[in-house]
């Protein structure tokens, strides 16, 4: 029977080889990047919102570790279908816990990145050019 650590792990690994809606979103109404300026990792949210604020639809890209790049799919995941008050209700907390062990301060930053974009994006409204 694997171990916890086991389960995680591997719950991690399918999130970094097959993630959830990784690439670009065409129709989106808003959108962040940001990196983590310690180790490079680079994260880009985009998301469709509907008139009710809720997210129809999102995609991130990036590039960067493991974590930083699996906890991108794993939010994307958790907030399909979420409003933007929901988003804004999700605290850093719950998102380390989303991604399930636990991580060195360091380690968590690149956790976290994804959630510090995900909370810009809900704020950053795409221009239509």
């Amino acid at each position: 029977m694997p171990s916890e650590e086991e389960l995680y792990q591997e719950h991690i690994l399918d999130h970094y080889e097959d993630p959830f809606h990784r690439g670009t979103l065409a129709g989106a109404t808003h959108a962040h990047e940001d990196k983590n300026p310690l180790c490079g990792d680079v994260v880009k949210i985009e998301l469709q919102l509907d008139d009710e604020g809720k997210i129809v639809d999102a995609y991130f890209d990036g590039k960067g570790c493991v974590i930083s790049q699996a906890s991108a799919s794993m939010i994307l995941e958790e907030m399909h279908g979420k409003t933007v008050d929901e988003v804004k209700e999700y605290t850093a907390e719950q998102m380390l816990e989303l991604y399930g062990p636990r991580l060195t301060p360091n380690r968590q930053k690149c956790c976290l990145l994804s959630w510090k974009v995900l909370q810009s994006a809900v704020h950053a409204p795409v221009e239509k050019g």
